[in-house]
């Protein structure tokens, strides 16, 4: 009996090592097949384009093919939860945004957590934000918007591409800090809602500082404030909302690269190491500059942080503004 009790132990004792051993090769001879960006998102989307401008620069340095499978749905909720149950072993990439913390707090069926069930690998960009008001409503900075929405609460409507949009989330913040009240009018998508906006069918609303201050400079637009903790290097002359006053308004847009929670650490390094390298070549960042977006990787500390302040504030939002998507 005890010398079949220590055969067993024996024998489960050599199944453990020689799985950690396996565990181990595979991480040392990562990666040894083709790898997959999962966009949840459709085609020529921010995410889209940062995923399709990386997947080739990392193929050449990983020597493995890189494909990008576009997986959209319920604001970007059914590729992130099909990335989060894969395999965690660093050959499916979520492209994710911050986007992602605020569609899994709106929608009641989610069956991920944006925090716990992935592993950050780097920041790949950020979108800056710009408020701006149609000239007619004769709103020229912060001060006026705040004035005219207080002196008489729904007079002023703000526009956005959808429920849960970070334009829409950028001004419920807005809203919550200044403590003021306007009528959100959301449209599907970006072109109807723009449309209206230099229209002057919506007074207010977000747009991306690289499309905004086109129309800035030919009037057909105001600018109020850029919604970054510094001014954009493309509209230097907006101030930021800390400049007007309005405090907590950091509202840009971010996107980074995730795997599944649990993916050896070794395989993160490697897949930070690689991506930080190909977001600092000069024709990557022009090419997402040119996109509106400024390209920017991280250590998965830094990124790890991010998303552990983002999760929760824009929670907060969501829940005091009772925002569903559903």
């Amino acid at each position: 009996m005890k010398s079949t009790y220590r055969r067993s132990i024996l024998m489960l004792a050599s199944m453990a090592l020689c799985g950690a051993s396996l565990s181990a090769l595979a991480q040392a001879n990562f990666p040894s097949q083709t790898l997959k960006i999962v966009v949840p998102f459709t085609p020529g989307t921010g995410m889209d384009t940062i995923a399709r401008v990386v997947a080739p620069r990392l193929s050449e340095k990983l020597g493995q093919p890189v494909v990008v499978q576009n997986q959209p749905g319920a604001s970007g909720n059914i590729g992130a939860d099909a990335v989060a149950k894969s395999a965690a072993d660093g050959y499916t990439i979520l492209m994710g945004a911050n986007t992602m913390l605020m569609a899994s707090q709106m929608y009641k069926s989610v069956s991920f957590d944006p925090v716990k069930d992935f592993s950050s690998v780097s920041m790949a960009a950020y979108g800056s934000l710009m408020l701006v008001a149609h000239p007619k409503t004769g709103i020229k900075s912060v001060a006026d918007l705040v004035s005219q929405v207080k002196a008489k609460p729904g007079s002023v409507s703000f526009g956005s591409p959808g429920v849960g949009t970070p334009h829409h989330m950028a001004m419920e913040l807005f809203k919550l800090e200044t403590n003021t009240f306007m009528l959100h009018v959301p449209y599907r998508g970006s072109a109807g809602y723009t449309q209206d906006l230099l229209g002057g069918e919506l007074n207010v609303g977000f747009l991306p500082v690289h499309i905004a201050q086109g129309f800035v400079k030919n009037g057909r637009l105001n600018a109020l404030a850029v919604g970054s903790p510094k001014r954009h290097p493309v509209a230097p002359d907006v101030p930021t909302f800390e400049e007007m006053g309005v405090k907590r308004i950091d509202v840009d847009l971010w996107y980074a690269f995730f795997v599944p929670s649990k993916t050896p650490s070794a395989v993160v390094t490697r897949l930070n190491t690689e991506m930080a390298a190909i977001l600092r070549q000069t024709d990557v960042k022009e090419i997402l500059g040119k996109a509106g977006m400024d390209a920017m990787a991280s250590t998965p500390a830094e990124l790890t942080s991010i998303v552990a302040k983002d999760y929760p504030r824009w929670g907060s939002v969501i829940r005091t503004k009772q925002i569903s998507a559903d």
